[in-house]
């Protein structure tokens, strides 16, 4: 039984936690929890530790949240957030996922694995896995991240925390990870693929061009533009171009 220590980030009343509109930063953290736990429902001998308050009224202390974590003996923490620049509309924006500076082998995997399921969900820029000396990280025993699922004074990134789709989508990214690190098994009937988006194979408008390109070349096979590309799948992009530069 693998025993995941989840926790959505401050309270509903924090002071400073919330969007220049007042959208308060917990219901946010709140949404992709609950999408996160529900989609581990789908995985086999997993259990979930919550420990913020499922309410949002109280801003457990920060040293409750991590004994708790510790006393469960739970085997992961993940303490789910997003973030804030200035607390004024700006153009900065983007995902990262924290580790604690001297962060375990594990941790560091973890995060690794799981930012960039979430920068795929959000539609947003992969700022990528950093270290700080934050006390969810800190004073936890077991490997621990904490993620940062965009910004909240982003006037790019607010579109998609509004998105109630993106935020389920950025909930299951983290189970999905989660799920993929531990190598947890599905339960019979269910299944990890994406959630059908009839957008998928149409590429924005000012990136149709190159696209269709790319596509007549051999390049890129015309399917899921908006998609991430993988290591393997640029070293075989690169391999084309290499070849075709060579004749």
């Amino acid at each position: 039984m693998v025993k995941i220590a989840l926790d959505a980030g401050h309270g509903l009343y924090t002071p400073g936690k919330r969007s220049p509109a007042d959208e308060r930063e917990w219901t946010f953290n709140n949404k992709v929890l609950l999408a996160c736990q529900e989609r581990l429902k789908d995985y086999e001998d997993v259990q979930v530790v919550r420990l913020d308050d499922p309410t949002g009224k109280t801003d457990v202390p920060l040293s409750t949240r991590t004994r708790t974590a510790n006393s469960s003996r739970a085997d992961v923490l993940v303490s789910i957030h997003h973030n804030a620049n200035t607390a004024k509309w700006g153009n900065w924006g983007g995902v990262e996922t924290f580790v604690y500076p001297r962060a375990s082998t594990a941790s560091r995997q973890l995060a690794t694995n799981i930012n960039p399921r979430i920068v795929q969900a959000m539609g947003l820029r992969d700022r990528g896995v950093k270290t700080a000396n934050l006390a969810m990280l800190r004073d936890s025993n077991m490997p621990a991240i904490l993620t940062e699922g965009g910004f909240m004074d982003s006037t790019t990134d607010i579109i998609a925390l509004r998105d109630n789709d993106k935020m389920k989508a950025q909930g299951e990214a983290i189970a999905d990870g989660l799920a993929s690190h531990f190598g947890l098994k599905l339960k019979k009937g269910k299944d990890v693929a994406a959630v059908p988006n009839k957008q998928t194979n149409i590429p924005s408008p000012s990136h149709k061009t190159g696209w269709e390109w790319a596509e007549k070349k051999g390049y890129m096979n015309g399917e899921r533009p908006k998609e991430g590309l993988t290591r393997e799948q640029f070293a075989s992009v690169m391999m084309k171009v290499v070849s075709d530069l060579e004749k």
